[in-house]
């Protein structure tokens, strides 16, 4: 049977489409890249683990470079926590609201 010009045949709707506007969408990602931040940081310091130690072998490197890298990725580590810091400020506040006050 078909339905007649005055009625249509019953559908499902579909829900509108599902997307978070660009604000709460910067903040978010803001916030994984934060949380991405240690582990990063913990395969940086882990690097000079893989360096060859022995002095008599081709391309060792000396304790002098390990730890001036080792600092220069611990400053880093510093300033990439602070500049997400001042974006979050920059973008708001959290998605999570607390309780209603009255």
């Amino acid at each position: 049977m078909s339905a007649g010009p005055d009625t249509e045949p019953d559908r499902a709707v579909a829900p509108p489409p599902v997307f978070l506007e660009r604000q709460s969408y910067r903040r978010r990602r803001l916030s994984d890249a934060a949380r991405l931040l240690p582990i990063l940081g913990a395969g940086l310091f882990a690097v000079p683990l893989l360096w060859p130690s022995e002095p008599e072998e081709a391309g060792a490197v000396s304790m002098s470079s390990a730890i001036v890298y080792i600092f220069c990725i611990w400053a880093l580590l510093i300033l990439a926590s602070a500049g997400f810091g001042l974006a979050a400020r920059a973008h708001g506040g959290s998605d999570a609201q607390g309780p209603e006050r009255d």
